[in-house]
């Protein structure tokens, strides 16, 4: 199955080409820092419940931006809303976290982060929308693949707080990926070309209102409500959300603070997600050509939820268990991703696809948005209850896919 992702990066041209080879440039600096930032900030000064409002402010300014993140993506077209929009969402405040010195800093930067919501709408378009819908599935799997090239550097994060500390070293890989991530978003701009799709928004939106497009949403917003297929992988789309942005954020607390694991050791565990999730992206996904879609999202989130669990049951230096944690969440987030990512592309409207993002991305990041906060007084009173939540949250995930399945979604079978 391996030799027909090949075939299908060899096959690729234009867009979805630029787009994979050039995520490694976003992936492995976002990678690098990504563990280590809840525990920047307790370096820095905050509390765990301050680490939770931030969390859940950065959230809220994402629901304001989800319902224009459509409108820029037809107004500047794909292309040119993933570039400026890039550029602002990371650009900036990877600058103003490497200079954070309180909390201010990072609700600032989490605010400004929070317009990452168009280029994940309109990047997503420049992706997709001019490529062959049998490729979607291996697209989406070299997508995944080029953001766990992290996996070769990981060890630079481990080395750099061993011999500057915690703090240092987490502002220079900040300052690494400002370098990177703005190489990238040069670049991508320079190869990408805008979409058949995007011309015709581009044309179809010239001269219009903002305000006046706004209106133009409730029509699309009854179209949403009017397909159940939707709305379930929406709420699918949410539970996972929520579980991601929890885990994100406390993860390394629990690691440390509960299981006393030094903060220069937890550097493995992102190190064979990594490898873990290559694995699972080049041998397994590939061979979920044909089958049933419900069938390998029982058996992720089944896995995603042990994962919990055994966070959940982590005793102090409890690196094994950790270690299966892991390999459990790996493989299932592997899963999860590319067939949830298909779902949502192939339920809505081709012609609405920008539009129809927009309200999915707002309503999964409203539904997200409180739990940054819960967690964080719930890791307060306990570390391991925020993957208590989590638990729970992927029972209503799995309400989400029986949902699905018992209504006949119309992709009944992923293509590859």
């Amino acid at each position: 199955m391996t030799h027909s992702l090949l075939d299908t990066l060899r096959g690729l041209r234009g867009n979805a080409r630029a787009c994979i080879l050039t995520e490694p440039l976003w992936g492995i600096p976002f990678n690098l820092f990504a563990p280590y930032a809840s525990l920047y900030m307790l370096g820095v000064g905050l509390s765990q419940r301050q680490v939770g409002l931030v969390v859940s402010m950065a959230l809220a300014g994402q629901i304001v931006v989800a319902l224009f993140s459509g409108i820029a993506t037809d107004k500047l077209g794909r292309k040119r809303a993933t570039f400026l929009f890039d550029i602002l969402a990371w650009t900036i405040p990877c600058l103003l976290w490497a200079s954070a010195r309180n909390i201010v800093w990072f609700l600032a930067a989490g605010l400004i982060n929070s317009f990452r919501i168009v280029p994940d709408n309109s990047w997503n378009c420049l992706l997709v929308e001019d490529a062959a819908p049998d490729d979607l599935v291996h697209i989406y799997t070299w997508v995944g693949l080029a953001g766990q090239c992290s996996v070769l550097f990981v060890p630079l994060a481990d080395l750099l707080i061993d011999r500057w500390t915690l703090v240092p070293a987490v502002r220079a890989l900040y300052l690494l990926a400002c370098l990177l991530m703005t190489t990238k978003f040069l670049i991508l701009n320079l190869a990408a070309t805008e979409t058949a799709q995007g011309r015709i928004r581009i044309a179809e939106t010239r001269g219009r209102s903002v305000f006046a497009m706004l209106g133009e949403f409730r029509g699309v917003a009854r179209h949403v409500l009017a397909s159940p297929h939707t709305l379930n992988t929406i709420g699918l789309m949410a539970a996972l959300s929520i579980v991601t942005a929890v885990q994100g954020a406390f993860w390394a607390i629990l690691v440390t603070r509960r299981a006393h694991i030094p903060a220069g050791q937890i550097a493995i565990y992102p190190f064979v997600r990594s490898l873990i999730m290559v694995a699972c992206l080049l041998v397994i996904v590939p061979r979920l050509r044909g089958v049933h879609f419900a069938r390998p999202l029982w058996l992720a989130l089944a896995g995603l939820f042990a994962s919990q669990i055994l966070l959940i049951a982590t005793p102090v230096h409890g690196y094994a268990v950790l270690l299966l944690s892991t390999l459990f969440e790996s493989c299932s987030v592997a899963v999860l991703s590319t067939i949830v990512s298909q779902l949502i592309v192939v339920n809505v409207d081709a012609q609405e696809r920008a539009r129809i993002g927009s309200i999915v991305q707002m309503t999964v990041i409203a539904c997200t948005t409180p739990f940054g906060w819960i967690a964080g007084v719930l890791s307060e009173r306990n570390a391991a209850y925020p993957f208590v939540l989590n638990a729970a949250v992927l029972v209503l995930g799995a309400l989400a896919v029986w949902r699905l399945n018992a209504e006949g979604a119309p992709d009944a079978r992923t293509s590859a």
